[in-house]
């Protein structure tokens, strides 16, 4: 179930028609013991997010809280009808055997921004010591430079929940109207991402948004508007034991 809360409302603020949630989250335990809740935030308002922080709530098998987290999604803009996956990351701050977690959402409304950074191509390869890597260009379709731009992979299992996540910087990571970039994104926890159905690339700049991606499959292939907050919860089950 989903709570959506309206904690501020400025009465100049236009009506925003529509919800976000979380969706394909799970969590795991990597193998540096660090417990992980991973996920893609959606925005299905007609108006932008930005800001999105997270906090994941972990509770053992008796609803018992055991530990907490905070992160922050790793798309800064998130457009009408896009997503922007987070990892939010708990090293040593749980005690206990974890069963279940809620995540609270926060997240602000701001201006668009045009969407004309683009990722032209893409190449999803394993190293022969098994770690997986994405390379590909992106694009600056506008018309001025774009600075600092970055690009987010996400990779998603068999069962369409998120896998892992990463972000890093193009190269070079200011690309002038008309120009292209490079990049190569590193995934971590090599034991998620053995079996991949298909992932998805995204960029931004400090400037524009991504154009909209779409899920590939793996073998193919900041002037705030508002103070508007809104929060919700949702417990969601563990999809699997850990250890």
């Amino acid at each position: 179930m989903r709570h959506l809360v309206l904690v501020v409302v400025l009465a100049s603020i236009p009506v925003a028609w529509g919800e976000a949630y979380v969706e394909n989250d799970r969590m795991y335990t990597g193998d540096d013991g660090t417990l992980h809740v991973v996920g893609e935030v959606w925005n299905n308002f007609d108006m932008t997010l930005s800001q999105i922080r997270l906090t994941v709530t972990v509770y053992d098998m008796y609803g018992e809280t055991i530990g907490n987290g905070e992160g922050w999604s790793l798309v800064n803009t998130l457009m009408p009808n896009m997503k922007a996956p987070f990892d939010v990351m708990m090293h040593d701050t749980v005690s206990g055997q974890p069963d279940s977690y809620t995540i609270d959402v926060e997240y602000m409304v701001r201006s668009p921004k045009d969407q004309v950074i683009d990722v032209t191509s893409t190449t999803l390869e394993r190293s022969s010591q098994g770690d997986l890597f994405i390379t590909g260009t992106v694009a600056n379709n506008g018309d001025t430079t774009a600075n600092m731009v970055f690009v987010v992979g996400t990779i998603y299992g068999q069962d369409g929940n998120v896998a892992t996540t990463s972000r890093t910087y193009a190269e070079p990571d200011y690309l002038r109207a008309g120009h292209e970039g490079t990049f190569v994104l590193s995934l971590p926890e090599k034991d998620q991402t053995t079996y991949v159905s298909q992932y998805s690339i995204v960029a931004e700049s400090d400037e524009y948004a991504s154009v909209p991606e779409f899920p590939l499959g793996p073998l193919g292939v900041m002037t705030l508007s508002a103070a508007l907050y809104i929060v919700f919860s949702r417990r969601s089950a563990l999809l699997q034991r850990y250890v």
